[in-house]
């Protein structure tokens, strides 16, 4: 899969003025990417769009939260 479209985004959310984070791309057509943002040529996730949609959701609504 060609990856050099790919346009990178950090959470808002970011620590430590955004080293420490993952960075998504979301602009490819049916996939969502992500990878580290310290290891920018380093390996990178790729998901489906309905596989991201769902972890997105599950996240906000709290559901990968430990108690």
């Amino acid at each position: 899969m060609e990856l050099t479209g790919a346009r990178w985004r950090k959470s808002t959310r970011s620590d430590n003025g955004g080293a420490s984070c993952v960075e998504v791309a979301d602009n490819l057509p049916g996939v969502v990417l992500v990878r580290d943002s310290k290891d920018r040529t380093g390996p990178t996730l790729t998901f489906d769009q309905a596989t991201w949609s769902g972890f997105v959701t599950g996240a906000r609504s709290g559901a990968f939260d430990r108690t």
